[in-house]
């Protein structure tokens, strides 16, 4: 068996019993009288919520692409963002998503070069999406994280902000190239090889950011778009299951928290960590013995059909033989 049978089997086989313990370990006596009320509604709804996130994925890749100065048809669009999707839950930390996006914009005729710089604009802007949202987060939810208090996550959400702030500014005018040099000079040479190239593509995916403020700031408002429609997906089933008094504020921003940690979650495509920070986050507002199905149902809808969709154009256009290659 290939490498890439080998790898996808695993995957389904991980899926299968990280959704079949959660749901496992969360059923109690009501399931059953609360799954009875489910208005089958809401799963359009949820459907209608990532189709609309996927849209505005698609629109601000085109957007970007336009700015770098290149041109890519919607459908190619949509080859690079459902690729995403497939390579991302295959590889550990999500890495083999950047891979995915950026052979297929080469493959739509974009330049490597450029290629590695949108697809590095795009992780920043959600990012940085991200960490905006948190200190509303935090001011209006308290106890997100049991043991841990707001205020702290609150200096976190700073700290990674300034840093991040102080590393664009470094990047920008070119201050980080000495620490670079200096962090690489004991490294082997192919893995320094890499690294100067990665700094050099973010050098690149900033000053591109800088060139063109007011076309940014339009991919920046799509890029939230695109997260909270995608994140709307646990408020449709919610509803679905007639929870109509939770604080939908409080709903939503423990949605961008917990997307915020699949970033950095070293498991293929956040498996295991998504699921169970939902059940954490999420137990007493689901109703009872149903987190765990609503969090299988969110991955479902958010992640494993898009992956399926990936799986087929990835096939589609560059066949099995490219992805063992990859999966190397």
């Amino acid at each position: 068996m290939n490498k890439f049978y080998k790898r996808f089997f695993i995957l389904i086989l991980l899926v299968l019993v990280i959704s079949g313990t959660v749901i496992y370990t969360t059923v109690d006596i009501h399931t059953l009288k609360n799954l009875d009320r489910f208005k089958s509604w809401s799963i359009a709804l949820a459907l209608f919520a990532v189709s609309l996130g996927l849209f505005f994925d698609g629109s601000r890749l085109m957007h970007l692409v336009k700015i770098s100065g290149e041109k890519i048809t919607l459908y190619q669009a949509v080859q690079v963002i459902f690729g995403n999707y497939f390579l991302a839950l295959l590889t550990p930390g999500a890495t083999g998503g950047a891979v995915a996006q950026l052979m297929f914009l080469r493959h739509a005729g974009v330049p490597t070069g450029k290629a590695a710089v949108l697809v590095i604009v795009r992780t920043i802007l959600s990012i940085f999406f991200l960490i905006l949202c948190m200190p509303f987060i935090f001011m209006h939810d308290s106890g997100i994280v049991p043991g841990i208090s707001n205020d702290t996550l609150m200096a976190i959400t700073i700290t990674a902000f300034v840093v991040i702030v102080i590393m664009v500014v470094g990047a920008r005018r070119g201050y980080l190239d000495y620490l670079v040099i200096r962090l690489t000079r004991n490294m082997k040479r192919q893995r320094r090889i890499k690294v100067f190239a990665f700094y050099r593509d973010t050098k690149s995916a900033i000053a591109l950011l800088a060139a063109s403020p007011k076309s940014m700031l339009l991919v920046f408002v799509e890029s939230g778009l695109n997260l909270l429609c995608i994140y709307a997906i646990v408020p449709c089933l919610l509803l679905g299951l007639g929870v109509t008094d939770a604080d939908w504020y409080s709903v939503m921003g423990r949605m961008i928290f917990l997307n915020m940690l699949l970033y950095f979650t070293p498991t293929p495509g956040g498996s295991g960590v998504a699921e169970g920070g939902f059940v954490l986050l999420f137990s007493d507002t689901v109703p009872a013995g149903t987190v765990g199905i609503v969090a299988v149902c969110w991955r479902l809808i958010a992640e494993y059909i898009p992956f399926l969709v990936g799986l087929y154009y990835t096939l589609t256009v560059f066949g099995r033989d490219f992805l063992n290659r990859q999966l190397r």
